[in-house]
């Protein structure tokens, strides 16, 4: 529990005082407390980007995808498409849904070296079509939008981690490229901004308090409310990424029953869609907060880096087509299943047949355990720190499905097919690695 008094504990966030969490490096990761001020003095500029055209794709990973994935749910926003896939069938059916010539497509990179983007990118450069980039100053991917005289190219702000950034040029300029009203959104963050420096009715502190005094009881797993929109989607990188390091964690369960003895509710609160500029601060300032009572590091994800390692070295040593083979059993995984395990469902699958992992998904319910979904490679950059560096009560279910045909990308001797084998293999073995129970199986056999 925190010995701070509240006023002090939000005092000493926005003094940026390190020794509130490790004493690390937190001071540089905090440029997300001014952010949507930032932004308001930037609309201009974000207004006068080239944006005629028919469709916008936004390549991008992880927290440079979930938040305008969010945005464009919520807003019901179909010329804007967000590819965070690396599975051949997505990309062929994307690309045959699209008008190339009247196409943006937006490289989306705050390292500006995210392998899947690069991929994505390498792919469709060579197919017609116009280009643009978010991404920090100095990275690889604005040099080669310099060189490749993209249409515009929107700089990030360095002292914002990807899991923060919705209200950063990551989540905002998708917003403007929707004809979203901008000025609402961040006028909204900003206002719970303000909020947020209150010692007494501060909604982020109060829900920060409730996440980190409710993993001391053991309720760990945070059931965050459905919403149309899939605010889960983004939230649950936020929350899992953050606090799931040193052994520790809280579990995000987007529209699990929040009544259990390990759980607690993740209220969303949204009586407007372009509230969701409040609810991003909102969640960012309670899981920093959060942070601080897990005396872990809510900025960095140490973990994340072991399956990107193992997914090279596979590519690299695995020469031949990749088919990874079923391995273990349902059964076998559930068995004597029971809170305060959870079952995390990996499925490296087309994004198109998710729905067909329902009956899963109630099966593994039925062990009483808390069950998470995600899709991959998109979950990698997501909860994938928290199943690694977390707590070792995730019962991890890989599921696979048919790949299809090799999808090429031009200037790799790879092609995506083998990519996502690769990344579904490299993660169960950094999984295995680190002691969890892991199984896999095909979606066609269940």
């Amino acid at each position: 529990m925190s010995s701070l008094e509240p006023v002090e504990l939000v005092d000493r966030i926005w003094a940026r005082d390190p020794t509130l969490w490790t004493g690390g490096d937190e001071a540089q990761w905090l440029g997300w407390l001014d952010e949507p001020a930032r932004m308001l003095e930037r609309i201009d500029e974000l207004e006068a980007l080239e944006r005629d055209f028919d469709h916008f794709v936004i390549l991008g990973m992880g927290g440079s995808s979930l938040a305008p994935e969010v945005l464009r749910r919520t807003f019901g926003i179909d010329r804007l498409h967000v590819l965070d896939t690396t599975h051949p069938s997505a990309i062929r059916r994307l690309e045959e849904h699209l008008d190339l010539e009247r196409t943006l497509f937006v490289a989306a990179s705050k390292s500006g070296t995210t392998l899947e983007t690069r991929c994505q990118l390498d792919y469709f450069s060579g197919r017609g079509g116009t280009f643009a980039a978010i991404t920090d100053p100095g990275t690889e991917l604005e040099e080669l939008a310099r060189e490749r005289n993209f249409a515009w190219i929107v700089a990030g702000e360095p002292a914002i981690g990807g899991r923060y950034s919705a209200l950063s040029p990551f989540g905002i300029v998708p917003a403007t490229l929707m004809d979203l009203d901008v000025r609402s959104l961040l006028e909204r963050a900003e206002a719970m901004a303000q909020w947020c420096r209150l010692g007494d009715e501060n909604p982020g502190l109060t829900f920060g308090l409730q996440l980190g005094e409710g993993w001391y009881d053991g309720r760990d797993k945070v059931c965050i409310d459905e919403t149309p929109g899939g605010f889960g989607l983004w939230a649950e990188q936020l929350v899992a990424e953050s606090t799931g390091k040193l052994g520790k964690g809280l579990v995000p369960a987007p529209g699990e029953d929040p009544n259990g003895p390990d759980r607690q509710h993740g209220r969303v609160r949204l009586d407007d869609p372009y509230d969701l500029g409040a609810e991003f601060f909102r969640w960012e300032f309670a899981t920093a907060v959060a942070g601080s009572m897990l005396a872990i590091n809510p900025f960095n994800q140490p973990d994340v880096q072991a399956a990107k390692d193992r997914t090279a070295s596979i590519l690299e040593r695995v020469q031949d087509d990749l088919d990874p083979a079923p391995e273990s059993s349902v059964e076998e995984l559930l068995a004597g299943a029971e809170p305060p395990q959870y079952v995390a469902v990996q499925a490296f699958i087309d994004p198109a047949r998710e729905d067909e992992l329902n009956p899963l998904i109630a099966r593994a319910r039925e062990t009483g355990c808390v069950v998470t979904k995600g899709i991959g490679p998109r979950y990698l950059h997501s909860t994938g720190q928290l199943h690694k560096g977390g707590p070792n009560t995730v019962l991890a279910l890989q599921v696979i499905d048919d790949l299809g045909q090799e999808l090429e990308i031009p200037g790799r001797d790879f092609g995506f097919r083998r990519l996502i084998a690769a990344q579904a293999a490299g993660d169960l073995d950094s999984l295995r690695e680190r002691g969890r129970r892991v199984c896999r199986v095909r979606l066609d056999d269940l």
